[in-house]
């Protein structure tokens, strides 16, 4: 049976609208009925018939148990759409606040786009129509963050590991499901264990076996709910065969590059000559890093992006610009530089519960405690 509210002017039919609440603040809708209600409002010729409508429709968004007229009909039939409903709430009060019929037929068609359309580009899944929705994904290039992800599979019980926020905000900027990450410095696993958790394929790269074998360990205790690849080879990045390795799947290319090499000697991996950690000075440090970069960019696809963590360090009362040195270093190669982000970390492993150890001694050495790494962004030509 159909319900209708009745209005100065015209008869809204909202038959079969559906409302259920979600966890995390979702409300799922009857696309088809949904869009024709919008439409029905948007073809209104009077600013405050259809202000009155869209409040009716924010009252049955807001509170569908309310509705003691029937007018919302659960209807389990036909496309659904799926929506956060602080912002569908917050595109509402926006068309009722609009002050002219102009203005708010703007809003009410762009609300109807978002739900009707998908437009996404070729580097991710974001869709742009609903941009508003995606408040999860960083897009300042300072990113204060209160403390590492310790949830799941991922453990701080390798030194030097990255957090596992870097590489999860990367790849959804970055990849599109099922894309293929590269990882030349793979060490504890963060990187394929975040590809684990947003379905994208991954292959690490890690020197030391000792440290591959825990990582693999790791990554397998992550659900692969989308049965993706989680690969990690034991080899040097700079010489390995690249190329062999992704004959194995059958793809030429992958998708994003995410790099955490050492930061030259600040800690030692291991003792293996070929560890970044051991180079006898920065330039030898630089000429391997240009190495590894030689011998994996080759198989990022055009257009795409690599994402290089890394920090400065401090030497005989000398900041080295590290970081600034590999930005240098990518540069010399095929990549346009897109974005130097900072972020901050209020403690590590080696100042772990130092804090006034170390402020004593930035007061006697005249030096400013290091809080800050980059993540430098590029994109292949």
């Amino acid at each position: 049976m159909k319900k209708v509210i009745k209005n100065n002017d015209k008869q809204l039919a909202f038959e079969n609208l559906e409302a259920k609440s979600l966890t995390y603040g979702s409300v799922i809708l009857n696309k088809e009925k949904f869009t024709q209600v919008l439409q029905e409002t948007k073809s209104l010729s009077n600013l405050n018939s259809l202000k009155n409508r869209i409040f009716t429709l924010k009252n049955i968004i807001t509170y569908p148990k309310n509705d003691q007229e029937g007018i919302l009909n659960i209807d389990a039939n036909g496309d659904t759409v799926s929506l956060r409903k602080d912002v569908l709430i917050s595109d509402l009060n926006q068309i009722l606040e609009s002050r002219t019929l102009q203005r708010a037929n703007y809003y009410l068609g762009r609300l109807k786009n978002g739900v009707q359309k998908i437009k996404t580009n070729k580097t991710n899944d974001i869709n742009l129509l609903r941009w508003k929705e995606y408040d999860n994904i960083i897009t300042d290039s300072l990113w204060v963050l209160a403390k590492r992800d310790n949830s799941g599979a991922h453990l701080g019980w390798y030194w030097g590991n990255f957090i596992p926020q870097i590489p999860h905000q990367m790849m959804l900027r970055y990849t599109k499901k099922n894309d293929w990450v590269l990882d030349p410095f793979v060490g504890s696993g963060t990187t394929l264990i975040e590809c684990r958790r947003l379905g994208r394929n991954g292959i690490g790269i890690e020197l030391n076996p000792e440290t591959a074998q825990k990582a693999k360990e790791l990554i397998e205790r992550e659900q692969n709910k989308d049965d993706v690849v989680t690969q990690v080879m034991v080899g040097d990045s700079r010489t390995i065969d690249i190329k062999t390795i992704l004959d194995k799947y059958k793809i030429n290319c992958v998708q994003l590059l995410i790099m955490h090499p050492p930061y030259h000697d600040i800690i030692k991996f291991s003792r293996d000559d070929k560890d970044l950690s051991n180079a006898r000075n920065t330039e030898d440090f630089l000429k391997m890093f240009g190495r590894v970069v030689d011998n994996v960019t080759p198989y990022l696809e055009k257009g795409r992006y690599f994402a290089l963590v890394i920090g400065d360090k401090y030497s005989k009362g000398e900041w080295i610009p590290l970081g600034f040195y590999c930005m240098n270093e990518v540069l010399k190669r095929n990549f346009l530089l897109k974005s130097i982000i900072v972020k901050n970390f209020e403690e590590t492993r080696g100042k772990r519960n130092q804090k006034e150890l170390w402020r004593y001694r930035a007061l006697v050495g005249g030096f400013y405690i290091f809080k800050h790494e980059y993540i430098m962004l590029f994109k292949k030509k």
